[in-house]
């Protein structure tokens, strides 16, 4: 039986795949995946890894090392990883889809939270104070929304804005044909919009897309959502902005510098990071700990498909849910293209 080394492993992550897992033994480990943790994986013939594992040169030649050539990331996001490094000796294979609905369906949560002060009411009433002045709200119904990627889970969030009666603003270097709304410039898209709503891949042309430059060209009390990955937005430009009440408001699942926080218990530590610090003492900020994909149907999806990449690749077929580095390189090489592995 093939041995699977899973890091960064939690109790409900353990739960699920137990639940699906019949063909592989797997170990699993609650350090994430490093330099220093690697070791951890000799003797194993893969890794299973999470979004604040470190798969640099360093760890992937270190498994080179240690005979093991697959990777598959529990996440759809590969940030993380050095895909150029990995190339011709370690297979990386995701999970590219496993509940637009979760992520999308958690920033309107926040969105709506934020803006009703739901968790500010909570507090209160747990305390039988039913004093309601300082929670007003505006109308989602009528405002804009400018969406950053239309991709599944941005179009999810589309289509529950719509429910709402908001007017979408969308912006996407690939648009598609197939949905109905205004694709603009991101200029145009920070200008007009009344609410933020960021769901792309974090990329070189992506990071920062939020910075002190497109904030100053947002309208005068702007929400800003962000679920997909923290370092799309500047927090240190983000922070000001709330500070000199451009920003509205934030509603925020992800953090550019979470790696070594989320995930974790930190509540009787003192927090080095003076802006996650700051930004969650702020009244008009509400930040979750990168859970908007933590729904049952997600987590279920995200083993099964994770098993299966597994299972492909041990059974010597094709990978569809390969990241490849020559493809990125080069699309008119792209060995996907022709069903066939990256290397």
């Amino acid at each position: 039986m093939k041995k699977i080394a899973f890091f960064d492993a939690k109790t409900y992550d353990i739960m699920t795949f137990n639940s699906v897992n019949k063909d592989y033994e797997i170990h699993y480990f609650e350090d994430k995946l490093n330099i220093n943790t690697v070791i951890l994986a000799k003797g194993m013939d893969a890794v299973c890894a999470f979004v604040n594992d470190d798969v640099s040169k360093k760890v992937l030649d270190k498994l080179d090392e240690y005979g093991i050539h697959l990777v598959a990331l529990r996440c759809a996001g590969f940030n993380n990883v050095d895909i150029e490094a990995a190339y011709k000796k370690v297979h990386i294979v995701r999970v590219p889809a496993y509940s637009p609905y979760a992520v999308a369906e958690h920033a309107m949560a926040l969105l709506l939270s934020l803006n009703r002060k739901i968790h500010k009411a909570y507090l209160r009433t747990r305390e039988f104070n039913f004093n309601i002045q300082g929670l007003t709200g505006f109308d989602l119904f009528g405002k804009t929304v400018g969406v950053i990627g239309t991709g599944k889970i941005g179009v999810a969030f589309i289509n529950i804005c719509k429910g709402f009666g908001m007017n979408v603003l969308a912006y996407d270097p690939f648009p598609r044909n197939d949905l109905d709304v205004s694709y603009v410039s991101v200029d145009e898209l920070v200008k007009e919009s009344d609410i933020i709503s960021l769901h792309c891949p974090l990329t070189n042309e992506t990071k920062h897309i939020i910075n002190k430059d497109t904030i100053s060209k947002m309208k005068q009390g702007v929400i800003i959502v962000n679920t997909s990955r923290g370092a799309l937005v500047d927090s240190q430009a983000l922070l000001q902005g709330l500070k000199d009440k451009k920003i509205l408001g934030a509603c925020l699942d992800v953090y550019e510098e979470e790696a070594n926080l989320f995930f974790e218990d930190n509540s009787s530590e003192i927090i080095q990071d003076d802006i996650l610090s700051l930004l969650i003492s702020l009244p008009n900020v509400i930040m979750t700990s990168h859970q908007g994909y933590l729904t049952k149907e997600a987590l279920e999806n995200i083993a099964e498909t994770t098993l299966n990449n597994i299972t492909l690749y041990f059974k010597d077929e094709y990978l569809e849910n390969e990241i490849c580095y020559r493809c990125k390189k080069n699309p008119s090489g792209c060995m996907a293209k022709r069903n066939k592995n990256c290397f």
